[in-house]
């Protein structure tokens, strides 16, 4: 009953998060940049919603809105602070968008691929890297998506997104990648 209780206010809280998230292009894996949200400063992201997830396969008449760049669901990262696993309420929209289409599309799977920056010890790292796939798939299983299409995986330290060595690359390296299969 605790759980259940716990579980509805998080669920409650993230409905009620919004935020405007700072953009910068990232690769999303299919070879076309996409715009997601950053650490840090940037413009802010125009014509996309916060809040919601704009259509399903079958809703857009065959586009795929994993794949619009004027949709949430392009964005595909969630970054972290420093030693922390905590999902930040500037990231919570994304998470609940790919939730819902989770929910909406139950042939879909995907796989949550947690990444640490370079400092810390690879043990910590892989630990952390973790922690942090774990607590995206928490929030997308409070929210309605099966566990049993969400897969995570860590990678520590050791597919940094920016092989820089100051704080700049390290906001970049502290992330979850949600990668769809089939993609």
């Amino acid at each position: 009953m605790k759980k259940f209780a716990i579980g509805a206010l998080v669920a409650i809280f993230i409905a009620g998060c919004q935020s405007t998230p700072t953009t910068a292009p990232i690769d999303d894996k299919s070879g076309e940049a996409v715009t997601a949200t950053t650490p840090g400063g940037g413009a802010t992201t125009s014509g996309t919603s916060s809040g919601g997830v704009s259509g399903t396969q079958s809703g857009t008449g065959g586009a795929n809105p994993l794949r619009d760049p004027n949709n949430i669901l392009s964005k595909r990262t969630v970054y972290f602070e420093f030693d922390s696993f905590t999902v930040a309420d500037q990231y919570k929209p994304i998470v609940e968008a790919h939730a819902k289409y989770l929910a909406a599309n139950r042939a879909a799977r995907v796989t949550l691929q947690g990444h640490a920056d370079e400092r810390g010890s690879r043990e910590y790292n892989i630990a952390l890297g973790q922690k942090r796939a774990d607590a995206v798939k928490r929030m997308m299983t409070v929210i309605g998506t099966q566990e049993t299409i969400v897969e995570t995986v860590s990678f520590g330290k050791e597919k940094p997104r920016n092989m820089g060595h100051d704080e700049a690359a390290w906001a970049e390296n502290r992330r979850v990648d949600i990668i769809y299969a089939g993609e």
